[in-house]
């Protein structure tokens, strides 16, 4: 009689995955499309109010108005940057890159505009800003997912290269 345990023995996966690949979950996919999305969304709406309803000079006069520095350059900046960086966010074209420079724009409104009126956002606080800035943060830290422009894109690359 052996004192050895019997080996265990491997399960077949049902998996289109090669074979020691483990598919991806479809979980973590879809929660990065969804937050990519609605992030977008959102600075997309925000920019397009900028620009459009509160035009560039009312928006460079808010700006002045909550003490932003160069106001005249910021406001213009962050009013393009929320309008086309929410549409490329949407399409998860480019997303590590806008939503870095996204999260810092969060951070600056939080620090300069936001902070000093506590927390809710009905008040003037930093609640929206709060959210909206570690959102895009986490995708400037993960990407954008599979489900994105940027993941067709990289996959190309990566059958160009083997080719």
């Amino acid at each position: 009689m052996s004192t050895t345990p019997a080996p265990e023995r491997a399960t077949a996966s049902r998996s289109s995955a090669p074979a020691g690949v483990a598919a991806a979950s479809t979980g973590p996919t879809l929660g990065l499309t969804v937050l990519r999305v609605v992030l977008g969304l959102t600075f997309l709406l925000h920019g397009r109010q900028k620009v459009g309803e509160w035009t560039l000079a009312g928006t460079q006069a808010s700006f002045a108005q909550m003490g932003v520095p160069l106001a005249e350059v910021a406001a213009p900046a962050v009013a393009v940057l929320e309008l086309a960086g929410g549409a490329l966010l949407v399409l998860g074209l480019g997303t590590r890159v806008v939503a870095a420079l996204l999260a810092l724009t969060m951070l600056g409104a939080l620090v300069l505009v936001h902070l000093p009126a506590g927390f809710f956002a009905a008040d003037g606080g930093f609640e929206l800003v709060l959210l909206l800035g570690a959102g895009t943060l986490l995708l400037a830290l993960t990407g954008a997912g599979r489900w994105s422009v940027d993941h067709v894109l990289a996959a190309k690359r990566r059958a160009a290269a083997r080719a």
